[in-house]
């Protein structure tokens, strides 16, 4: 039986320091973004001798096998050292990796660097996440998680607008310059961090749990240890890590154990599943796709590019407003059934209607497939966005929860670099198949939702875990 919470207003403290945390979230969305500007730009390509599809592919997804490992990494050292100093020490690789790019004097100069900025990506992806969700009051745990994708979009976006800008800097200082600038708010996330505070659940779980429960205070309830919501809260966390204890997760191989393996299969399913959806070929690829779509023009297709940045940002704020009120099932449902039908739309469209530069040209056809497009990302940002980063990281118990959100963010990166490597080929060699590729990936995955994932709307983190070894329920 389901024990009710206490009501709670979460105050101006715990926003503060779940926004702060998801400046780690922004740097995943930059660097998204940047490259995507940056393979268009005539200085770029001719520094690094005209990569064709297949290199461009690997140069932009090499990133991606850094945050592979780098989630699988983030897990055992989280549980030792905490979510607050891993992410601190995200930081500094990811500003080696970003230094390393920014200097390259040759290709593999260049595939180093995104390789080790992949390893801090990998290791933020996983552990802040984890933090907001663990310093978050349960009504409000998607909103709070949700600031990680809207940090990742806001990301994203700014990328676009300064790869729009530097594009038209007539030096190698056009694609330097944005990179380097990344490094700027990872050094001022590592610094920043030192004044947020540990997870109150981590600390439970190494026994410090008096200072736990002064965390709990500060953040909920302006320091009152005997608020009834805040003594509820730590009870609760209390109780559990002395049960997990004694059914802890030690290797990732605990995590397959027959309590633990469904939840692994929800979360690796619904992370992997995110990039099938195809946004993340959009994010890398959009000059290409709207170069595809009849948009002439380095500086017409950064400029398409940033637009759908922006769309993506303000696409995202619903979510974060009410994902708590909407559910993650339904919402992800919703979602999934838009972007099938768009990326359909758009396939159709060019299909029927291919561009060509000779001419002649259907412009209302390619245009709608570009609006099609926007659509696209209206709906993945409101739904597959934000609920794909909070779903795993709420299903999992403590004990089980850094490893298990690790191995579920591999599983991202892992897909991401997949889709990464074959979506150039795919653009140039099947053309508006591609859109249709990506319809049929949807709409798989609207079958599987719905037949196979609990929902997990409002529950704490200490319910959730015995929520999702139940057979699903609305």
């Amino acid at each position: 039986m389901e024990r009710k919470h206490v009501p709670h207003r979460a105050g101006i403290l715990v926003y503060g320091v779940a926004a702060f945390a998801s400046i780690g979230g922004f740097l995943f969305g930059y660097d998204q973004g940047v490259m995507s500007g940056i393979i268009v730009m005539p200085y770029w390509t001719t520094y690094f001798n005209n990569p064709n599809d297949v290199m461009t592919g690997f140069i932009v997804s090499i990133y991606l096998l850094g945050a592979f490992v780098g989630g699988l990494f983030a897990g055992p050292v989280s549980e030792r050292i905490g979510r607050k100093r891993s992410i601190q020490l995200a930081s500094i690789v990811f500003t080696l990796g970003s230094a390393l790019q920014a200097g390259a004097t040759s290709t593999q100069m260049l595939l180093g660097g995104r390789f080790v900025q992949g390893l801090g990506i990998g290791m933020y992806s996983m552990n802040v996440p984890v933090y907001q969700s663990e310093l978050s009051p349960p009504h409000l745990r998607g909103r709070f998680v949700a600031l990680q994708q809207l940090s990742i979009v806001t990301g994203i976006m700014i990328a676009f607008w300064l790869g729009y800008g530097c594009s038209f800097i007539q030096s190698d200082a056009s694609w330097r310059l944005p990179l380097a600038l990344q490094i700027l708010p990872s050094v001022l996330l590592f610094f920043g961090m030192f004044f947020l505070p540990y997870s109150p659940r981590w600390l439970c779980d190494k026994n410090r749990n008096e200072e736990a429960l002064q965390t709990l205070a500060r953040l909920h309830a302006e320091g009152d240890v005997e608020d009834p919501y805040v003594v509820q809260e730590y009870n609760e966390i209390v109780a559990y890590v002395k049960f997990e204890r004694e059914n802890a997760v030690r290797t990732y191989r605990d995590l397959f154990s027959k309590q633990n393996r469904r939840r692994v299969m929800l979360a690796v399913g619904i992370q992997s599943m995110q990039q099938w959806t195809g946004i993340n070929a959009g994010n890398f690829f959009s000059p290409l796709i709207f170069k595809g779509a009849g948009l002439d023009g380095t500086a017409s297709q950064l400029l398409a590019t940033g637009l759908n940045g922006v769309v993506s940002v303000i696409a995202t704020i619903p979510a974060v407003m009410f994902i708590d009120r909407w559910g993650r099932v339904k919402t992800l449902l919703v979602g999934g059934t838009g972007m099938g039908v768009t990326m359909l739309l758009a396939g159709a469209l060019l299909g029927a209607y291919p561009h060509t530069d000779a001419g002649p040209n259907n412009l209302g056809a390619q245009y709608f497939a570009i609006v099609m497009m926007y659509f696209f990302t209206i709906c993945f940002s409101s739904s597959w966005g934000p609920c794909g980063w909070i779903y795993p990281a709420e299903i999992f118990p403590n004990r089980a929860r850094a490893k298990g959100t690790g191995l579920s963010t591999a599983a991202n990166y892992l897909m991401n670099f997949v889709i990464g490597e074959i979506t150039p080929i795919m653009l140039s060699r099947i053309t508006f198949w591609t859109y249709i590729f990506f319809c049929l990936t949807n709409f798989a995955c609207v079958i599987i939702l719905y037949f196979f994932y609990p929902e997990t709307r409002g529950l704490s983190l200490e319910q959730v875990r015995l929520s999702t070894m139940n057979d699903k329920k609305d």
